[in-house]
């Protein structure tokens, strides 16, 4: 039986004892009987008290087992969390440092373009001023030959042929 059980009964069996005559707080028992009685709670108590002991050592064990897996659980993630702002760092440095390659990129690139630009336009330009010096020259080459035809013709009729004079 429970030990509580135990004092429950002896509490049942001094309500129930005979009260002294004239008293209202004393009363009459066994002494045997009572005696028995809390021998019974005394040999109880020690196997209660020790597996109360124990389940209280078990739970201890339970609860630092408990915090030990929590602390570890916290720490790995401060590290996860430290890992992840460290990458987290990392990707933001790379995406300027990407930013600024491209934007470096973009300005060499137009400048580059633009010198481009600037030499095919001088050299069209040189081309174009030879072209028409080349025109200018054709165009004296073909006026002298007509004009040449047209003064040989003249004097072929007239006189012997003569050389030209070019």
């Amino acid at each position: 039986m429970d030990p509580l059980d135990r004092i429950d009964q002896i509490v049942n069996f001094i309500e129930g004892a005979r009260s002294m005559p004239m008293s209202r707080t004393n009363c009459v028992v066994d002494r045997a009987e009572m005696n028995a009685l809390l021998e019974e709670v005394r040999s109880d108590l020690p196997v209660e008290i020790r597996r109360a002991a124990a389940l209280l050592e078990e739970r201890d064990k339970i609860m630092d087992a408990g915090r030990r897996e929590a602390e570890r659980i916290i720490a790995e993630a401060e590290a996860e969390h430290a890992r992840l702002v460290s990458v987290n760092e990392i990707v933001v440095s790379a995406e300027h440092e990407a930013a600024r390659l491209v934007g470096d990129a973009r300005a060499e690139t137009q400048r580059l373009r633009e010198e481009v630009d600037d030499f095919v336009d001088t050299t069209l330009a040189n081309f174009e001023q030879l072209l028409t010096r080349s025109l200018v020259a054709i165009e004296r080459g073909r006026d002298k030959m007509h004009a040449l035809r047209e003064i040989g013709s003249y004097a072929g009729e007239e006189t012997d042929e003569r050389p030209l004079p070019f």
